[in-house]
């Protein structure tokens, strides 16, 4: 399969819209004491996790009373998601469901992969990549939990998973989890340097899957404006210009929190570049970007409290006050 350099991936196009700043999620301060985190990692992982998930509810309750902020932001969300005015609870539940899939990040770091029962939907499209041999990007969303495709990829034989993630973004939660991963674990890219383009080339050229959150932009990135939930928002567009590149399939993955230890992960086809033609690869990216916008959507409609985007994402879309 050829493949052009990734000099050759284009900036903007004419017309996309770029961030003049660091946005808010970005920007935005990490919340919670050092202490509490660690006393937290310390019960979960030594008198295990159902105790953990107790405590969970207490913590979840304090940060649902004094993030006002991130209230007002996330009910403006449930209220587009839900197609009604979200309650309390509602609100509160997707606090919660935040928390547990940070919780099982914890285990997850550590390969502790027996403690969940996953199940998946739309394997067969691994397999045919697989079959192919030639690599794929995996796009998904702050829709669920990102790490559990470490699980997938610990129980399916077969698949090879490098995760591409801003690392800096989670510094303090990062640090008091951190560990050294499980063998078997997938790598780890850190974007925002040169030599992560590099390396996510060098990882699809050696057959392997490549994850990537794309529903947050970033500085000044280049952004396509796509509706979303009934008004415009900003996705970027750097990850499928850069599957547009190097020709390689897309597939979208998300890892839902169903409660207890159960998640389910589902994979589903998005865009496959290997015979784009540089003079359809504008209208080919743009095309493939609002298909995975249809998708994001559809998950947070189906599962609404599984996205953890608590910040204005329609960047100043009427909300109304929060009570």
């Amino acid at each position: 399969m050829v493949r052009e350099p990734l000099e050759a991936v284009p900036g903007a196009r004419a017309g996309a819209v770029r961030r003049s700043s660091t946005v808010q999620w970005a920007a935005q301060r990490e919340r919670g004491s050092a202490l509490l985190i660690t006393l937290m990692v310390f019960v979960a992982l030594r008198l295990g996790r159902p105790l953990a998930r107790v405590i969970l509810y207490f913590i979840a309750a304090y940060f649902f009373v004094f993030a006002p902020r991130a209230r007002r932001e996330a009910r403006a969300y449930l209220r587009r998601a839900l197609g009604r005015e979200p309650t309390a609870r509602d609100r509160y539940r997707q606090v919660f469901t935040f928390a547990a899939t940070i919780l099982d990040r914890l285990y997850l770091t550590r390969g502790r992969y027996e403690l969940f029962d996953v199940s998946i939907e739309g394997e067969e499209l691994m397999r045919a990549a697989l079959e192919r041999g030639n690599g794929a990007f995996l796009l998904g969303a702050h829709l669920g939990s990102f790490e559990i495709m470490s699980a997938v990829g610990r129980r399916r034989r077969g698949p090879r998973v490098a995760l591409a993630m801003y690392t800096q973004q989670a510094s303090r939660l990062g640090a008091l989890f951190g560990t050294r991963p499980p063998a078997g674990a997938p790598e780890i890219i850190p974007l925002g340097r040169l030599e992560s383009m590099l390396r996510i080339r060098d990882c699809l050229e050696e057959g392997k899957f490549v994850g990537m959150l794309a529903d947050r932009t970033f500085d000044d990135s280049p952004a396509e404006s796509v509706p979303f939930l009934g008004q415009p928002a900003l996705f970027p567009s750097g990850p499928m210009r850069v599957a547009a590149a190097l020709r390689c399939p897309v597939i979208f993955m998300t890892g839902l929190y169903r409660g207890g230890n159960r998640y389910h992960v589902i994979f589903q086809p998005l865009a496959d570049f290997s015979g784009l033609s540089r003079e359809s690869r504008e209208a080919a990216v743009r095309a493939a970007i609002e298909r995975y916008v249809a998708l994001l959507e559809s998950g947070c409609r189906r599962d609404p409290y599984n996205w953890f985007n608590f910040y204005d994402f329609w960047q100043g879309a009427s909300h109304g006050a929060d009570a």
